[in-house]
């Protein structure tokens, strides 16, 4: 899919005031809001203040890939001062399967109030794009955890077979704090880092009706299966999102590095780094929204303005045109000094949706390549359907995967090919319908509900 959030015009910052004081997150305005959305039955307006109200929304999104759609509550609030917007989220959701997923997240944004000066002539035009908006300094504190009933293992790597599928229950506690550093206006770049601890759990799958995990793999065939070590994290990389030619060319450029370390089992340290270049471009500069995640908002914070004591999410209908080609490289290479194992777990997939949500060769089973290394080329292209916030998509994917890095150049390419609607209203989470076919296996008709809101934070990755 093509990345995108929500944004808006600037705003002045506010004149510094003698006394800071909390920002109000619980309002009788709210309230007042629901009842006259609600009460009047104006379906869009009471929808956003149910699923994207503050301090208390309806909490929804797909879990994870076979693990159904989860609904349940979230709890927005922040704090504002002359040089800092705090703000948190709790989340709790569930699905009928009985997988759920519950987070606590701490935001810390840096907005200090730049000097206020005199200019004459013309004002420049307003952007509304979301990296025109000033970037800023961002810490994040989280504790999530996770528990899926069923996930699908194939075996590791490119000549894995169907016959071969199996499933297994997991469950993921990751606590950890990550920061955002902007070093260069004028590409958008940014440094960032982070340090998590990852407790990870498995289990045989609940159902007596489908082959378990252990029925026809064991640790040499499937790393990680017996002996899941607590697992210290670290990671760093840099990111630019650079706007070119009048905004019709959109850059997202990422390269992050990570490091694995189990002190109770040293075989599974092991480091990745991965690549995700992105190439977007614009068919209409003035109103095509560069809706990227923004690090300022929780995942259940959609707030346009950090800098504000009041922040707003968007309207939930937008009536402008908006379309994009896009162009996606994407790369995970993993590296085992000594003869490590990267833990099947940890392991990165492509088929069907991966347990993060991404889309990779949706024409295959979810999770149906699952190798320690993998490639993955992308072209997309999005419209939207007359002026709603409904959208037209079509994708080719190709990709590939490997059990060594050296062997991931002479291994075949496998095909896919997508259409599907989108829907990205407001501050809702982005909705897809994809219908895939072009691989080997057959088609897939998948459907998914992000887990974030659009336009706030990614979650921390699952591996």
């Amino acid at each position: 899919m093509i990345a995108a959030g929500a944004a808006q015009a600037q705003q002045p910052a506010p004149a510094p005031t003698s006394t800071p004081s909390p920002a109000r997150i619980d309002s009788p305005a709210e309230i007042d809001k629901l009842k006259e959305s609600c009460g009047a039955f104006n379906i869009p307006d009471c929808a956003e203040e149910l699923f994207t109200g503050k301090p208390v929304h309806i909490a929804a999104g797909s879990i994870a890939p076979q693990n159904g759609f989860g609904a349940g509550i979230a709890y927005v609030g922040h704090k504002t001062t002359d040089n800092w917007r705090d703000s948190w989220d709790i989340d709790a959701v569930g699905s009928i399967n009985g997988s759920w997923r519950a987070g606590a997240y701490l935001t810390l944004v840096h907005t200090p109030n730049n000097p206020v000066g005199v200019s004459f002539g013309t004002p420049p035009p307003i952007k509304t794009n979301l990296t025109e908006l000033p970037e800023h300094s961002v810490i994040n504190i989280y504790a999530q955890a996770i528990s899926l009933n069923k996930l699908t293992f194939f075996g590791l790597g490119p000549n894995t077979a169907r016959a071969g599928r199996t499933f297994y229950g997991m469950r993921e506690t990751i606590v950890g704090v990550s920061a955002v550093k902007p070093f260069y206006e004028k590409l958008h770049a940014s440094f960032y880092g982070e340090i998590n601890g990852r407790f990870v759990a498995l289990r045989p799958s609940p159902s007596q009706d489908i082959p378990s995990i252990q029925t026809l793999y064991t640790e040499a065939t499937a790393p990680g299966l017996i002996d899941q070590p607590s697992t210290i994290q670290l990671g760093e990389g840099i990111r630019m999102r650079p706007l070119f030619f009048d905004d019709y060319l959109r850059l997202n450029y990422d390269l992050n590095y990570k490091q694995y370390f189990a002190p109770g089992n040293s075989s599974f340290s092991f480091q990745r780094l991965t690549v995700h270049l992105s190439h977007e471009f614009a068919l209409y500069s003035d109103t095509t929204r560069n809706l990227l995640p923004r690090d300022s908002n929780g995942p259940d914070d959609c707030s346009l303005d950090p800098s504000s004591s009041h922040p707003d999410c968007p309207k939930a209908y937008v009536r402008n045109r908006e379309g994009t080609i896009g162009f996606l490289v994407y790369s995970a290479l993993s590296m085992t000094p000594g003869g490590n194992i990267v833990p099947f777990y940890y392991q990165p997939t492509l088929g069907g949706s991966d347990i993060d949500g991404n889309a990779y060769l949706p024409s295959y089973q979810d999770f149906r390549f699952r190798a320690p290394n993998v490639l993955l080329l992308r072209e997309s292209f999005e419209h939207s359907i007359f002026s709603l916030p409904l959208g037209f998509a079509l994708m080719a994917d190709q990709g590939k995967v490997a059990l060594n890095r050296g062997d991931l150049g002479p291994n075949p390419w496998l095909h896919s090919f997508s259409t599907g609607l989108t829907l990205r209203a407001g501050g809702f989470p982005q909705v897809y319908l994809l219908f895939s076919w072009g691989g080997s296996e057959g088609t897939h008709t998948s459907a998914s509900v992000n887990t974030s809101l659009l336009g706030g934070s990614t979650r921390p990755s699952l591996y």
